[in-house]
């Protein structure tokens, strides 16, 4: 079961509303419990992967951001969709230095555009939209470390 596939089934197990789904196959053994409402943890036991907590997709801006930003006097974010790291590793907006960005604010992404790619242990994970929609703002810097379900980019889906 590679990477992609464990993320899925962590979609699919956050959005069908099941409490917890254990899967043991001959090389691991996957236990996805739903502890809270847009949050799934994840638990994998094998000799050569192990998976972080995941957060959902949809997770959106916390109350305190949100009031800290109105205060602020900042854009009203709440009705964009974030696109968030899988994994942790290295944002790069870029394919190689030389190419240019696959997104920039204003373009339209659809579900299996690619944004970006995130580089984690020599390996070069291409991060699709999931959403359609158009870029608004890009929230990291290029070549900038990130952790995992942090916000990469706001969409506006309408």
């Amino acid at each position: 079961m590679n990477l992609k596939e464990i993320q899925s089934l962590i979609r699919f197990v956050s959005k069908s509303g099941v409490n917890e789904v254990k899967l043991e196959m001959k090389d691991i053994k996957i236990n996805i419990r739903n502890t809270a409402r847009e949050k799934t943890i994840v638990q994998t036991t094998t000799p050569v992967q192990q998976v972080a907590p995941a957060v959902t997709e949809t997770e959106t801006i916390s109350n305190a951001d949100a009031t800290q930003k109105e205060a602020s006097g900042e854009e009203n974010d709440t009705k964009y969709v974030t696109i968030t790291s899988p994994i942790i590793g290295t944002f790069y907006r870029k394919p190689s230095p030389d190419k240019p960005t696959f997104v920039n604010i204003g373009d339209e992404v659809q579900t299996d555009s690619i944004v970006c790619i995130v580089e984690a242990m020599k390996l070069f994970n291409e991060i699709e939209a999931e959403v359609s929609g158009k870029i608004v703002k890009v929230l990291v810097e290029d070549s900038s470390p990130v952790e995992f379900g942090q916000p990469l980019f706001l969409v506006d889906p309408s």
